[in-house]
């Protein structure tokens, strides 16, 4: 399977009291994710099912996929924690057979991504230490959603990523 880990675009900062979920994305976040999405797309991806987070940056950030979701959208309180079992288990029951170009898309959080392809990828999540994904960017995994069934293919920036536009 293909695996695209997305971290959520640029949202507000986070005000003293305000609950962290509840954060949006900023305008110059959204402008930047919608033109990294088109470096995406010029690379031929389309997503056959999205999981994200419930919490409102990753979620309007999983909204903002939709010119290359071909399928459904899936909102995960497992990615708002520490990768668990019940993560991987999900990530694999929700991808479809692999073909060209067509993949699944996770988005969340840090630190908690660079922890999943920490798993993902090398079997332990601290070597996602050495991973940074910054806002609006993304990894391209392939292999199976197991520890260290997965090898990194891509990361990609999103400066890189609206570059390719």
């Amino acid at each position: 399977m293909h695996l695209f880990v997305i971290r959520h675009a640029i949202a507000e900062d986070r005000d003293h009291g305000q609950d962290d979920s509840a954060r949006e994305l900023t305008s110059d976040g959204v402008r930047k994710f919608k033109r990294g999405i088109q470096g995406l797309r010029k690379l031929g991806w389309r997503f056959d099912r999205v999981l994200t987070s419930p919490w409102a940056r990753a979620m309007k950030t999983a909204e903002l996929l939709a010119p290359l979701n071909d399928g459904t959208t899936l909102s995960t309180e497992l990615l708002c924690d520490k990768p668990r079992s019940e993560l991987f288990a999900l990530i694999a029951e929700t991808s479809g057979p692999q073909e060209d170009n067509h993949a699944t898309a996770v988005v969340g959080h840090e630190p908690w991504l660079t922890e999943l392809v920490g798993w993902l990828a090398f079997g332990d999540p601290r070597h996602g230490e050495a991973l940074e994904l910054k806002k609006g960017g993304a990894v391209w995994l392939e292999g199976t959603s197991i520890p260290g069934g997965m090898k990194i293919r891509a990361l990609l920036p999103p400066k890189v990523l609206r570059e390719m536009r």
